[in-house]
């Protein structure tokens, strides 16, 4: 299975990729069903998770029925025990770059925010647009999630000041990236341009550098105040198994 996963994920381009899943789900769903894992977002149980990775596969990290990895349901949990996005009474503007499936449905239905979603190829995206060069208003929102893609980003200097442009004073964002914290600094090679090596040496085909702990320094360096919350320690560890959850995984959770 695991072999069959990274060919369809090394092979198939993601937009594409989105609108199978679809199809898909509910059946890997079903396949699936038992009681050992919980994805905390829609609180079904599998027997198993599946494997994911375009280099190296990860064991029971993608959920059946939502198809969240562990920063999906991290960020659900902190989001919602730790913030107020699903209970605010005062209607809050949020930007989302690259919406994942699992969140899509779910933020559109919630009546407590004004939810925009932007990406230059997601069939989900309500606004095409580069994240380095936004149509956006300055200080326009109140929340941004900007979920695993800067790491796909040639110039994340850029698109960390438009981030911070866009955001209002008092904003939140929350911009998680794959994070390797035995380094001390980020890693990147724009002579790397073979597919496989990247996957191999990234993490994925089309990602430009591996961040190291100097990620968060950076985005303080932009004008955020960075809060590096440890917030897998804050859960139970039976949770964080069930849960299926990456232990000792950092949010960047960013203010302006």
């Amino acid at each position: 299975m695991k072999k069959i996963f990274k060919f369809i994920l090394n092979t198939i381009p993601r937009p594409i990729l989105i609108r199978l899943s679809i199809v898909v789900r509910p059946i890997l769903a079903l396949l699936l069903k038992g009681n050992r894992f919980t994805d905390p977002i829609d609180g079904k149980s599998f027997r198993m998770f599946l494997p994911y990775g375009y280099g190296n596969q990860r064991n029971n990290v993608l959920s059946p029925s939502t198809l969240s990895l562990e920063r999906h349901r991290l960020l659900w949990l902190y989001l919602q025990n730790e913030t107020d996005f699903f209970t605010s009474t005062t209607k809050k503007k949020v930007l989302h770059f690259a919406p994942e499936q699992e969140f899509y449905k779910r933020f559109k239905k919630q009546t407590n925010i004004d939810y925009t979603t932007t990406d230059l190829l997601s069939p989900l995206a309500d606004v095409k647009a580069d994240i380095c060069n936004l149509p956006f208003e300055d200080n326009s929102y109140d929340l941004i999630l900007c979920n695993h893609v800067l790491e796909h980003i040639p110039d994340d200097t850029k698109a960390m000041q438009e981030l911070y442009r866009v955001l209002k004073p008092g904003g939140m964002g929350i911009f998680q990236i794959p994070q390797d914290l035995s380094r001390a600094t980020t890693f990147s090679d724009d002579s790397i341009v073979d597919q496989k090596e990247r996957a191999k040496i990234f993490g994925q085909y089309d990602h430009v550098r591996v961040y190291g702990r100097d990620y968060f320094d950076k985005l303080r360096s932009i004008g955020f105040k960075v809060v590096e919350e440890d917030y897998t320690n804050t859960i139970a560890p039976e949770l964080v198994e069930k849960y299926c959850l990456a232990q000792g995984e950092i949010i960047p959770v960013c203010f302006k």
